[in-house]
């Protein structure tokens, strides 16, 4: 039931908002893309890699990057030195999350 009332209100919610859409149309000089709201690729990637690198690593993403660094013997071998995560990025560039 509270599944129904859910669906029904995010229901509810978009009609809203795409009947706001529709009767408000955009000025021509008022472009999302000059007030900055998209950025280039290069930017954008430097945002989400500063993102990524202020978190920790879940146990479940450090067992995947060591299971990666276990098939060449040479990370492996400084897996045990260094850690995992100096290991992975000297051998297969930056942490995929």
């Amino acid at each position: 039931m509270k599944t129904v009332a859910i669906l029904a209100l995010c229901f509810l919610v978009v009609m809203c908002v795409a009947s706001d859409a529709a009767t408000d149309p955009q000025p021509a000089g008022d472009n999302p893309a000059e007030e900055g709201l998209f950025v280039e690729r290069e930017q954008a990637s430097t945002v989400v890699r500063q993102k990524r690198a202020a978190g920790q690593l879940s146990l479940v993403q450090l067992e995947s990057l060591r299971e990666v660094c276990e098939a060449n013997v040479a990370c492996e071998h400084m897996m045990d030195i260094n850690g995992i995560i100096a290991a992975y990025t000297a051998y297969y560039g930056p942490i995929p999350y």
